[in-house]
């Protein structure tokens, strides 16, 4: 069975000769200096140890360079409790070595979004030798073990993207469309978790002959470019493909491109998730069927409480809990809602202020926003 969590430790000193807020005897809600600082590798920081946060990457969605780093930042400057936010960008040595130097900056507690289990494994051991805890954000680490888990339901997630690929290509009265799924990362278990979503629901469809199943695979590390060549092998090898599901917006992306050579853009639905800018602008354009939002600032602002709760040595009570699949452990786990984005509802992700109307309705969008009923 999973371990319980242990005592958090006393903190250590800082490379720096700043102390943290436990260190100097103040209250531990008090950070001592609310200003950040931009770190050597471009993350954020209050300057102490504290709240340990490393993301996986800066390529496969703008969430983990912009959104996922500004509202943590927000949540813990709110709680006044001191943090450090870094990015592995990409490569699972420098996740590991971040964590390391957060472990020995004496942080007291760590949310990890994890580039693979092996690495994240690695990590959860070092932290949970120190006595220190762990958030999976996003992504759960397979038997790692980690003390909680933050996340939308995933499996949701891949749902929605399924049913309403259904209704697009309904919509467009395909005759038995042949279906490529473009799925993320092998490495990554909520492409397991999208993927196992989708099928549940499209293999009906293939099982009842009412769709083909056409071209399936994984794209390493949910790399753009190698989702782009990937898809052009799927529409090389299956040149009628009626239909994509592509596991997120940027994959998504990478296929209408494909399509667009092709002069396909908007004939052939493709899904997508994490409702990007770009994203966003393609289902405006007719490009793209769908996108899946989550909000992600509720799941910041979920584990950012977790953590400020841990550490102040308060281990908060969570309703939910996600079985393991490796290690049959069951995980405490805040279970979040995702939502289906068409072109009828894309105003909800800008009203919800996830995106400015700005930022989306440039001058190439403008018109097909006002149709929207995007101000």
């Amino acid at each position: 069975m999973r371990k319980s969590l242990l005592a958090l430790v006393a903190a250590g000193l800082l490379t720096t000769v700043t102390l943290t807020a436990c260190d100097d005897g103040t209250d531990p809600g008090d950070s001592g200096d609310s200003g950040s600082a931009t770190t050597s590798n471009g993350g954020q920081s209050s300057g102490k140890a504290g709240i340990g946060v490393i993301l996986p990457d800066t390529k496969s969605s703008q969430r983990w360079s912009q959104d996922d780093p500004k509202y943590l930042k927000a949540a813990f400057e709110a709680g006044k409790v001191p943090y450090q936010i870094e990015n592995a960008e990409g490569d699972k040595e420098q996740f590991k070595r971040l964590a390391d130097k957060m472990l020995d900056e004496g942080a007291k507690v760590l949310i990890i979004a994890n580039l693979d289990s092996a690495s994240a494994k690695a990590v959860i051991e070092d932290a949970h030798s120190r006595s220190v805890p762990v958030i999976d954000y996003d992504r759960l680490t397979l038997n790692g073990g980690a003390d909680y888990y933050v996340s939308f339901d995933n499996e949701r997630v891949g749902e929605l993207q399924a049913q309403t690929l259904v209704s697009c290509l309904k919509q467009k009265k395909v005759d038995n469309p042949i279906v490529a799924e473009l799925n993320g990362s092998p490495t990554d278990n909520n492409a397991t978790l999208f993927k196992a979503g989708y099928d549940r629901i499209l293999d009906q469809y293939y099982n009842d002959a009412e769709f083909t199943k056409g071209p399936d695979q994984y794209v390493p590390d949910w790399d753009n470019d190698e989702g782009r060549e990937i898809f052009a092998q799927m529409l090389k090898q299956y040149p009628n493909i009626g239909g994509v599901l592509a596991a997120n917006d940027g994959l998504g992306n990478a296929a209408i491109e494909v399509l667009r050579e092709k002069k396909l853009n908007g004939k052939v639905p493709v899904t997508g998730q994490d409702a990007t800018v770009q994203g966003l602008q393609n289902i405006l354009a007719g490009d793209q069927c769908m996108t899946v939002y989550k909000e992600i600032k509720l799941e910041a602002d979920a584990a950012a409480k977790l953590a400020i709760n841990l550490y102040k040595n308060v281990k908060p009570p969570v309703d939910d809990k996600l079985k393991d699949p490796e290690s049959g452990a069951y995980v405490p786990f805040v279970k979040l809602n995702p939502e289906a984005i068409t072109l009828k509802n894309v105003k909800d992700v800008v009203e919800s202020g996830f995106v400015t109307a700005k930022s989306l309705c440039t001058a190439k969008y403008k018109a097909a926003c006002t149709r929207a009923g995007i101000k």
